[in-house]
């Protein structure tokens, strides 16, 4: 299970203090090496005392530091209750808290597999379980924030309505799950745009560099992670320049996601270059469940005419600038035309929300080409954790069943609920051609070996299942029958799939489709295909995937 940690009543960390802190323990140290040590060797034993307390007081640190003994005590304050005089009364309660929320489970309207395992922790820890339900079972945001983007996302329902015969062209399938992300997804489709799709990010990146050179008016960035190096300098430098030019640069990244590649005053220095900085949901060290919610999302508006989404982020590995786990593959699709609009409100609303600047948009809107160009239809649509609609999940769940020749899925996790495992498993077993496309080498062992858990059912219900050997693959791409496709954010995990602010693009009778699939095709041969065999395990490693699988809602 993930304990993460609360912000301030202002939604940033207080830093300040800390760094008094900081500074005043090293200007210590530093006096009393001076007392005892002059000269050279004195010099020579200063430096690495100082370099030791840089490492050790630093936001991490404290960080971690402040949530175990907040742990270490909700433990004490627990032990003494259950222990104490009052044991008997204080047992009776929390047993019957916990009876209270099995049952308050059994009938909520939720993913099973969150249920199921929530149940299964109570079940095992009867007395503490059902208090742990009550303090981060609740996967919905804070009221707070879901109250001021919620209020947003209202106010500019009407920047996101279906304009009318865009779907036109389209068979009752397809038109079909469009229909649903205008409806639930509440963005719409579009015809009149370009796209193309990038197999790796290094790919992209140049092209990336050079949209970002000719951006006239706004230029709109929002990734999980943001960190120093090759890739971010490059886009850094772009982006100080257009911001002196008078380009409207603005920037949310996720706090957590950037945590250790980000410098403390990176938003000061953002700031002085007039480039506007949001850290969403900051880390500070309280416990809280709101600091489960990540905005996950990879975009970039240009003149709200050209947009970028897929798993890239602004750190080196995703360019392979930086080898951590082998070569590093992932995807990206860049749109070009009135699809870009979509993104450009989804950018807009998560802004808004936390930085009031405007209440109306169009401004942001370019005008219509004059040459319209056919080339199917682009979706984008955006999945967050502040309604009970699993968009992500459905927009996944239909494409399986509406598949009559192939599916083919690029996923660096899976961690699924029932309803997709019996999806894949349903498709394959009605003669569609699966194929699963994982990492050959792990970012992180434990999920991993999670993902590894679910092969056995699906190889044997006919889903093939391809191990990416040169290193980790990060792309989240799926494409089916030459005529559907998805490239956005979306794990599938469950924290993507229900936890996490994300997006993605439909495309439906695109050129790229096609490209998709071949890049699939492509990929295979070098890769390692699963067999049967090699899902055989010990009785330990069975009784492990078995504990992993049923708490996997919960990592």
């Amino acid at each position: 299970m993930n304990f993460f940690f609360s912000r301030d009543n202002s939604g940033a960390p207080d830093t300040k203090n800390l760094q008094r802190v900081k500074n005043r323990v090293i200007l210590n140290c530093i006096i009393e090496v001076r007392k005892h040590g002059k000269g050279e060797d004195g010099m020579l034993f200063r430096l690495p005392i100082v370099r030791f307390f840089n490492r050790i007081l630093n936001r991490i640190t404290v960080t971690v530091v402040l949530v175990a003994l907040q742990l270490a005590w909700l433990a004490w304050v627990f032990f003494a209750l259950t222990t104490g005089a009052a044991r008997v009364w204080v047992t009776g309660v929390l047993n019957g808290l916990s009876l209270l929320i099995i049952l308050y489970l059994v009938r909520k309207d939720e993913n099973s597999a969150y249920k199921v395992g929530w149940i299964a922790l109570i079940g095992l820890l009867p007395l503490l379980g059902g208090a742990l339900y009550l303090a981060f079972g609740n996967k919905r945001p804070s009221r707070r924030l879901r109250s001021k983007m919620q209020a947003v996302e209202q106010a500019h329902r009407a920047d996101r309505a279906q304009q009318p015969g865009q779907t036109a062209g389209l068979c009752d399938e397809n038109r079909g799950v469009s229909r649903y992300l205008t409806q639930y997804g509440c963005y719409p489709a579009w015809q009149n745009t370009t796209a193309r799709y990038f197999s790796c990010g290094e790919a992209m990146y140049p092209a990336l560099l050079a949209d970002l050179e000719k951006a006239e008016k706004s230029i709109f960035l929002e990734f999980f992670i943001v960190s120093q190096g090759k890739m971010w300098q490059g886009v850094e430098d772009i982006l100080r320049r257009k911001a002196a030019q008078g380009v409207d640069v603005r920037l949310i990244y996720d706090d957590f996601g950037s945590l250790l590649g980000l410098p403390k005053d990176f938003v000061v220095r953002m700031e002085r270059a007039h480039i506007r900085c949001i850290p969403f949901n900051p880390v500070v060290p309280l416990l809280s469940l709101v600091m489960n919610h990540r905005d996950h999302r990879k975009i970039v508006v240009i003149d709200g005419r050209i947009a970028y989404t897929g798993g890239v982020n602004l750190a080196d590995e995703y360019i392979n600038a930086e080898q951590r786990f082998g070569y590093w593959k992932d995807a990206a699709l860049r749109i070009e035309g009135d699809a870009a609009w979509n993104f450009t409100v989804m950018f807009l609303n998560f802004w808004n929300a936390f930085r009031p600047s405007e209440t109306d948009y169009s401004a942001f809107r370019p005008q219509h080409s004059a040459h319209p160009v056919q080339d199917g239809i682009v979706q984008p649509y955006a999945d967050s954790p502040l309604d009970e609609e699993p968009v992500a999940e459905t927009v996944y769940l239909n494409l399986l069943a509406r598949a009559e020749q192939y599916v083919y899925i690029y996923t660096p996790y899976l961690a699924v609920g029932e309803e997709m495992l019996d999806a894949l498993k349903n498709a394959a077993k009605r003669g569609v051609d699966v194929r699963l496309v994982l990492p050959g080498i792990p970012d992180k062992k434990l999920v991993f070996r999670l993902s590894r858990s679910y092969y056995l059912p699906l190889l044997q219900a006919g889903v093939r299942i391809y191990e990416y050997t040169p290193g980790f693959l990060h792309a989240k791409c799926w494409v089916s029958d030459d005529r559907a496709a998805v490239v956005g954010s979306i794990n599938m995990d469950y924290r993507s799939l229900f936890l996490h602010f994300e997006c993605g693009a439909l495309l439906l009778y695109n050129s790229q489709v096609i490209a998709l699939r071949d890049d699939v095709l492509r990929t295979l041969p070098e890769c390692r295909e699963v067999q049967l065999a090699d899902c055989r395990t010990s009785l330990a490693g069975t009784l492990l995937d078995s504990v992993l699988r049923l708490l996997s809602p919960l990592m």
